[in-house]
């Protein structure tokens, strides 16, 4: 009779936890939903770093793993398309363990800005080598030869990484005055110390090898940052918001110096830029209004598509 009820509970037990295992083995990347402390002014603020998020969670995961958000955390998707061209990079260990970190970090930025307000799918991304080359074709003036590779070596991959942590950050120093609720300003806050992180072991790494010249160009890690920020710059038409690793005297920190490893104005404090700024960048030709560059689609969530049903006739 003992033996019986023991097996009874025992069945039992089992039963209930089949019951429950989709929950328990997804648990990781599950959402538990409750936008109900969010003001409407705040949730389009928060929603559109998702883009620049997709953007980085795939790029990171690829260039370390060979292998993203598909495979990783597919529910963060919610359906958006897979990206294009991104594959696993050639890198040494050490530069391939901190891009993982940062993979892995986004994955959880992404799960964070869901949980707080309801998100939108994955845009489809183009993270080929010719979506790269066309960005530091367009920084130099010139076709470079070979066109440059992200994926070649853990130099080119931080050099491409520097095109991209940076824009998002900009963007939240830019939002986090605009939002009303604290639970708003909270999430900010905390994606923006971990994007800044990341920006700034980015730069630490490059600007240690800040007079090296990149093969097979030639050209210096200083003037491929210097190229960048200045695109940046040019791109967001906004004025001086983007500085590479060595600056003229005057733009140096306090002016007193030209080595350059943290960006920042004229009293060190970090730059902000608009939504509509970002898009301009990210999109490659300076308009927010014609997607293109990292988003031949255009970016979603409802700042993104206002500007593409807003497209001025020309």
């Amino acid at each position: 009779m003992a033996l019986t009820i023991t097996c009874t509970a025992t069945i039992t037990t089992f039963l209930i936890s089949l019951i429950f295992l989709p929950k328990f083995y997804s648990s990781e990347d599950s959402i538990d939903n409750d936008y109900s402390s969010i003001p409407k002014s705040d949730v389009d603020l928060l929603e559109f770093p998702l883009n620049l998020e997709f953007l980085e969670a795939e790029f990171f995961l690829h260039s370390s793993l060979g292998y993203g958000l598909d495979e990783f955390a597919p529910n963060l998707t919610k359906g958006g398309p897979s990206p294009i061209g991104a594959k696993r990079a050639n890198l040494d260990p050490f530069t391939q363990d901190i891009i993982k970190q940062f993979a892995f970090q986004e994955v959880g930025h992404l799960r964070a800005i869901q949980k707080t307000v309801k998100g939108f799918p994955r845009p489809l991304l183009d993270l080929s080598v010719a979506s790269f080359a066309k960005v530091v074709d367009r920084a130099f003036g010139r076709p470079l030869a070979p066109p440059f590779d992200p994926y070649a070596s853990g130099l080119n991959l931080l050099l491409a990484s520097y095109l991209i942590p940076y824009v998002g950050l900009t963007g939240y120093v830019g939002a986090n005055p605009k939002l009303r609720a604290p639970a708003s300003k909270r999430l900010v806050a905390g994606l923006l110390a971990v994007e800044s992180g990341q920006d700034a072991i980015i730069r630490a790494l490059l600007y240690e090898r800040v007079m090296m010249k990149v093969p097979p160009y030639g050209i210096t890690v200083a003037e491929f940052t210097d190229r960048f920020s200045k695109l940046r710059n040019n791109l967001g038409h906004a004025g001086f918001k983007d500085e590479g690793l060595v600056v003229p005297l005057v733009a140096g920190a306090k002016g007193k110096i030209t080595r350059n490893v943290l960006v920042g104005d004229n009293d060190s404090i970090a730059f902000e830029r608009t939504p509509e700024e970002v898009l301009r960048i990210v999109y490659g030709g300076g308009n927010e209004h014609k997607p293109g560059g990292f988003y031949p689609k255009g970016a979603n969530g409802r700042i993104a598509k206002s500007h593409l049903h807003s497209m001025p006739t020309t």
